[in-house]
């Protein structure tokens, strides 16, 4: 039965990108997987050991922004998929505000109703999560779930591949730059505020999230020397 949803999974995927006369990529994989539980954007994500979700692919806006969101709060379906054990499934997002108090009411404001997050694993390593959102409430089926997980993995495997060199454009958009500028504005963060890197990714996100800004153009601000953190700034920081 697995060996048949595995090829039943990865049919569809090389389908996807048949259609489009073009190499398999994870653009094909979080579609593919879209149209396949109805999902209204599905997105993938990896993760650092500064508990930052860096983008990958998304198929829609609402998945972009909602992936923006958990990276800025620190918290959220995804994030909390890829720290623990299993998949983190949230049939009614209005039901969790008590657990992710910072992510969920701006969740619910980009439409979101609904989210399934998926672990990425590398062996017993989670790097990431496939995460999938509906704008309407109601749980994944059985089936709906046992075929997420060997998209979750199909997806992994051509992201290995697309860094490794196996394949052309693997549709992950501006994410190596992404992650780079975000490690890189930590860094900086740390040097400026004489702190750990993982502190100075809490004083980024906290910087953002207090001014509702995206967690990116903080970094990107930070590496182009418009916003510099000061210890005695208590705000976070300062624009030049």
């Amino acid at each position: 039965m697995n060996e048949d949803r595995a090829a039943r999974v990865w049919s569809s995927i090389a389908e996807c990108a048949r259609r489009e006369s073009a190499p398999v990529s994870v653009r094909h994989a979080c579609q593919s997987c879209a149209e396949a539980v109805s999902a209204d954007a599905a997105v993938l994500l990896l993760t650092s050991s500064l508990q930052a979700g860096h983008l990958v692919y998304a198929t829609a806006p609402l998945g972009e922004e909602l992936v923006e969101l958990q990276t800025t709060s620190g918290e959220g379906p995804a994030l909390a998929a890829a720290a623990g054990l299993g998949p983190v499934l949230v049939p009614d997002l209005a039901a969790r505000r008590d657990r992710w108090p910072a992510y969920v009411p701006d969740a619910l404001r980009t439409g979101a109703r609904a989210q399934f997050s998926v672990p990425l694993r590398l062996g017993a390593v989670r790097v990431g999560a496939l995460d999938l959102h509906r704008r309407r409430t109601g749980a994944l089926g059985p089936d709906e779930l046992a075929d997420v997980m060997v998209y979750a993995d199909a997806a992994l495997a051509i992201v290995l591949d697309d860094r490794a060199g196996a394949n052309g454009d693997g549709g992950g958009g501006g994410f190596f730059n992404y992650g780079a500028e975000l490690h890189q504005a930590a860094g900086m963060v740390s040097v400026q505020l004489d702190v750990p890197v993982g502190e100075a990714m809490v004083r980024l996100r906290a910087h953002a999230y207090a001014r509702g800004e995206r967690l990116g153009e903080v970094a990107k601000a930070v590496v182009q020397r418009r916003l510099r953190f000061a210890p005695s700034d208590e705000s976070g920081g300062e624009h030049r």
